[in-house]
């Protein structure tokens, strides 16, 4: 049993948000209520877009999040995860005022990587055309030994976006083939995994049959999870 309360803060959308809080409670250890992690989840959909923010067409989250991270901290969170991944556009910020350690989803990934057994290589990475654009996940694997491929900026347009909005609008079937279309291209570019770099990605990718895709797949979600169980009980694996 832990008395590490761990901060959610989601929203970023609804469905990613409550789909981390299951994964977080089915990695987790345990034979009873009480072994589980106690956890606040501050989910507000009402956030302004985190992409169109990045590419100049909407106002700044910024805000938002930290009113939600307030919240929380006040609710007595020891630390906050993020199930958003371009909302980590405003990490530094984030951080600097939030008051208690931010888990940062890409080193999550990172993590997650390395624990199926890839330490270095090339990697395909499929996310927002905003998170793409901001480099979140290049410069940071990058730079911890990773090569990164991206979807060719047409499957973007017709598969990843579209793919997305589907999961956003509750139409999680009809995401399946287009993100595994994509999976399966970066393989043949020569990808040995695929980070999906969106919350959004991989619940539509679990729509569909894994033996559908050529190459294992990290779910940042599921990475998010277990960075938030290490840190709850230090030693442990999710």
């Amino acid at each position: 049993m832990t008395d590490r309360v761990l901060g959610v803060l989601g929203g970023m959308g609804p469905l990613a948000s409550a789909q981390f809080m299951l994964r977080l409670t089915l990695l987790t250890p345990a034979a009873r209520d009480q072994d589980h992690i106690p956890a606040v989840l501050w989910s507000d959909p009402r956030v302004p877009d985190r992409g169109a923010a990045r590419l100049g067409t909407g106002p700044s989250p910024l805000p938002w999040l930290m009113r939600g991270i307030n919240g929380l901290r006040a609710a007595g969170c020891g630390t906050i995860a993020i199930p958003c991944n371009t909302a980590h556009g405003w990490f530094e910020p984030m951080v600097r005022d939030a008051g208690v350690p931010i888990l940062h989803i890409v080193d999550a990934a990172a993590t997650d990587l390395r624990r199926i057994g890839i330490a270095g290589g090339t990697i395909g990475l499929m996310g927002t055309a905003a998170t793409l654009a901001m480099k979140l996940y290049q410069d940071r694997l990058n730079a911890q030994g990773w090569d990164i491929i991206e979807p060719e900026p047409q499957q973007m347009e017709r598969l990843v976006t579209p793919a997305i909005a589907s999961v956003k609008a509750n139409r999680v079937a009809e995401a399946y083939l287009p993100l595994a279309e994509v999976v399966n291209s970066l393989a043949s570019r020569g990808a040995l995994a695929v980070v999906l770099g969106c919350t959004e990605i991989p619940l539509g990718i679990q729509a569909g049959p894994a033996d559908g895709l050529r190459v294992p797949v990290v779910d940042t979600i599921d990475a998010l999870a277990r960075a938030a169980i290490a840190w709850a009980r230090p030693g442990t694996v999710g």
